[in-house]
């Protein structure tokens, strides 16, 4: 296959270079200096150039706080650009995988959430994915939503590498432990996304490590397996307000996904320990062009 990622230096855009760059597909990867999303005329030029089998779209505005006031430009990247992408890709019979998030849902869930689960995002951010997730369905018969969450991978910036910036800087870590979640590495999702392509069943999909603990879990176990001693005391989300809302519970279920009898995703701990190793030293990834 002909797999082209959009967002390609992102984290997860870098991963999945990697990944594809060890089998035999062929991947090409642009980010916004190459492509706008939300230029028609960009996209399609892109199209013809590259003509791929399937996008993976990773591109996207992530900046969770800033979508509170710059709430437009936000929608302009999640909603509006996924919109364009599969109105390209419409005519010229590409598949489209677009990821989502988490935010969707309101975070009041108890028990791990179903992909059929309804969605009530909470924040600007949120509002803005789930838009972008409508206006692909609508759009585009050949396609998948792949949501996922607390993603960590390559050079960040993420949670990990700022855990493991503030354990050398600070006598203390303060953390919240009252919002639940599956930490997910790049280097499991890639390739299942990869998978999710090859097999082209349209649908949306939850993908994420297994497991599930909080912020402060997780801080507890980065501090741990980076072999530092800094105490990691827990608060509540009240402590450390933030502009924009974070769910307390937003643990996946990644059912569709096994029900295409594929394996879940590793534990997120192994997630954590295999990326703690790929810092300690990795070969270059392929490049973007």
């Amino acid at each position: 296959m002909r797999i082209e990622i959009i967002g390609s230096r992102g984290q997860l855009g870098r991963e999945l270079l990697w990944t594809l760059a060890g089998t035999s597909h062929r991947a090409t990867g642009h980010d916004v200096e190459a492509v706008d999303i939300r230029d028609p005329g960009s996209v399609g030029a892109l199209l013809d150039q590259v003509r791929p089998d399937a996008v993976i779209n990773c591109a996207a505005w992530t900046r969770v706080d800033a979508a509170e006031t710059e709430e437009a430009a936000a929608y302009a990247v999640n909603a509006e650009g996924p919109r364009v992408l599969a109105e390209a890709c419409r005519p010229r019979g590409v598949l489209l995988c677009h990821l989502s998030t988490d935010y969707v849902f309101d975070g009041t869930a108890t028990e791990p959430i179903d992909e059929a689960a309804t969605p009530h995002p909470q924040s600007a951010y949120g509002r803005g994915k789930l838009a972008g997730e409508e206006a692909v369905r609508a759009a585009l018969t050949s396609h998948q939503i792949a949501r996922t969450a607390w993603l960590y991978g390559q050079e960040g910036p993420n949670f990990v590498l700022t855990m493991l910036r503030l354990a050398r800087e600070r006598a203390a870590l303060r953390v919240v432990a009252d919002q639940w979640g599956s930490p997910t590495w790049t280097g499991h999702l890639a390739p299942a996304l990869v998978r999710l392509v090859e097999r082209g069943e349209p649908g949306t999909y939850h993908l994420t490590n297994s497991g599930t603990t909080s912020w402060h879990g997780f801080a507890e176990a980065i501090v741990a397996e980076a072999g530092l001693s800094v105490p990691v005391e827990a608060i509540q989300t009240a402590d450390y307000p933030t502009p924009a809302p974070r769910p307390a519970y937003s643990v996946l279920a990644n059912r569709a996904w096994q029900a295409l009898g594929e394996a879940p995703l590793p534990a997120w701990r192994e997630g954590l320990r295999a990326y703690l190793a790929e810092l300690a030293g990795r070969p270059p990834q392929p490049a973007a062009t």
